[in-house]
């Protein structure tokens, strides 16, 4: 198992933690007796999932409010947690957001923001801790990517974009900690019962999708977990979107583009 086990001395940090697949992945750790730090900006809604946890399962758990796209709040983050006297033996890069429409109408501060978030947030809290846990030789990264990331989408084009960089990136290193007890599981979910599509500005986005294509927060943060603890890859919930992941390697782009761009016209006009 690559994720240690549960310790007094632990924490696992949860980033995006307020809501979605964050929270649930939150409710699967304190079930399985982690203690737990929980980041993200909704203080109150921290503090409600907090409680519940303490409540429920008995485990220790922190609340950090931190805006992860800004580099300075992110730095105070890091050294809090660091000077928290626990060990972050865990650690699940689960924050960010996407947005929807045609980039050169979108707004250019936004997904500029978007950016930062999704792909710099998430690797500089990786390098902050996974060096500490490959010196004690145990530790665990969940890195949350999306089905997305398997290619290009019109309509979604950061989106994509950084998504594709995260499971790049997090499979280079992965195969990089091999023998060094450290692994990094790559999360790549598809359509999700989640705020994401409110935040990007798509309204029920999901509820435009067939109900069969649309997954549940808990069962997608469960596997995710399952994945951690035993240190895979990567983790594609769903049979469907197992099998959109595997065909989307061979299919090519000068095929694929133009279906996704039909795609994406037509659930924006729903």
């Amino acid at each position: 198992m690559s994720l240690p086990a549960a310790a007094p001395e632990n924490t696992v940090v949860v980033t995006g933690a307020s809501a979605g697949i964050g929270a649930e992945l939150s409710r699967q750790l304190a079930s399985r007796g982690h203690g737990l730090t929980l980041v993200a900006r909704r203080r109150e809604r921290l503090d409600e999932l907090a409680g519940e946890l303490r409540n429920e399962h008995g485990v220790e758990v922190d609340v950090r409010t931190c805006d992860l796209a800004d580099s300075d709040d992110r730095r105070r983050l890091i050294d809090a947690l660091r000077g928290g006297g626990r060990f972050v033996t865990g650690l699940c890069n689960n924050a960010g957001y996407g947005s929807v429409g045609t980039f050169s109408e979108l707004e250019l501060e936004r997904e500029v923001g978007e950016v930062r978030l999704n792909v710099e947030a998430l690797v500089e809290l990786t390098g902050a801790f996974v060096p500490d846990m490959v010196e004690r030789g145990g530790g665990a990264v969940l890195n949350v990517a999306s089905t997305a990331s398997f290619q290009p989408l019109p309509g979604m084009a950061v989106y994509a974009a950084t998504k594709a960089f995260v499971r790049s990136f997090s499979e280079a290193v992965h195969a990089e900690l091999a023998g060094t007890g450290v692994s990094i599981t790559t999360l790549c979910p598809g359509f999700t019962e989640t705020e994401f599509a409110e935040v990007a500005g798509a309204g029920s986005f999901e509820a435009k999708m067939p109900s069969f294509l649309v997954l549940n927060a808990t069962d997608v943060a469960r596997e995710a977990i399952d994945g951690m603890e035993q240190g895979t890859r990567s983790v594609v919930p769903g049979t469907i979107h197992k099998a959109h992941a595997f065909s989307s390697r061979f299919m090519p782009n000068t095929l694929l583009l133009p279906i996704a761009k039909r795609v994406a016209e037509d659930r924006l006009m729903r």
